[in-house]
């Protein structure tokens, strides 16, 4: 098998050129990363998760009219995307104070937002990824004011089919972010959710518990990060529940 053209590497992905033009393969890596990269960390399965997980959203997504990246899993590891023009901005949304905005805003973690907040932020980790305001987008021609319009829709109507899958397994969806991209389709273009959705971009809290069961795990050293994501993607139906010990041999006295 002819060798892939590796096209980007990040923290937690490598890109690489897919079998037909505009497509391509997106690898998960079991690489965990935090404080912009500042904490590392290899995760067994962790790739393996995200990948599973990551489908499961992008295809619930496509199905309720809402266009993303995403083509088909291919393997454990990898799935088959559209090529897009990334935006260079992470969009936010928060539902519950958690984070950079408890920190900000002196607000108590936990305490549930009057309604969901849409945040951005330009994607430079030299710079920390540093937030900024629609008037910045617009003056250095990140995104349109139409652009912008249209990413806050969409954002927000991300935010409701996750919170309601959420919701449905007794977890609560604190906050995400995703990104965005262009797509083009001849003389036309439309901005479609693109790299990934999984527990690494989400804050997950347990309904009855509070238990975390994302990325926070990691940063914060509270526990085993695959066995968080692992308990997600167990009550999203995504991966087996695990069966209960059989019966074995017993000592007979």
């Amino acid at each position: 098998m002819a060798r892939r053209r590796l096209i980007y590497e990040g923290k937690a992905k490598i890109l690489y050129e897919g079998p037909e033009p505009g497509t391509i393969v997106q690898y998960f890596k079991d690489d965990a990363t935090a404080f912009n990269a500042e904490k590392k960390a290899v995760i067994e399965g962790k790739g393996v998760l995200n990948n599973r997980l990551s489908e499961h959203f992008m295809t619930g997504l496509n199905a309720i009219g809402v266009p993303t990246h995403f083509i088909k899993r291919l393997n454990m590891r990898e799935q088959l995307v559209k090529a897009v023009e990334v935006i260079p901005l992470e969009v936010v949304v928060r539902n519950i104070a958690a984070g950079s905005i408890s920190k900000r805003l002196g607000i108590k973690e936990g305490t549930p937002l009057p309604r969901p907040i849409v945040e951005f932020y330009y994607k430079d980790d030299s710079l920390g990824d540093p937030m900024v305001s629609e008037d910045q987008i617009v003056a250095f021609q990140w995104a349109t004011p139409q652009d912008l319009d249209e990413m806050v829709a969409m954002a927000l109507r991300v935010n409701d089919f996750l919170s309601g899958m959420m919701l449905a397994v007794g977890i609560k969806l604190v906050d995400f972010k995703i990104e965005i991209g262009r797509l083009f389709e001849g003389d036309f273009q439309r901005l479609i959710v693109a790299d990934e959705i999984s527990p690494d971009s989400c804050r997950l809290w347990d309904i009855e518990t509070g238990q975390k069961l994302d990325k926070d795990v990691f940063r914060q050293d509270i526990g085993d990060l695959a066995d968080a994501y692992t308990e997600v993607a167990t009550r999203l139906g995504v991966m087996p529940k695990k069966s209960p010990p059989t019966g074995g041999p017993t000592l007979v006295k």
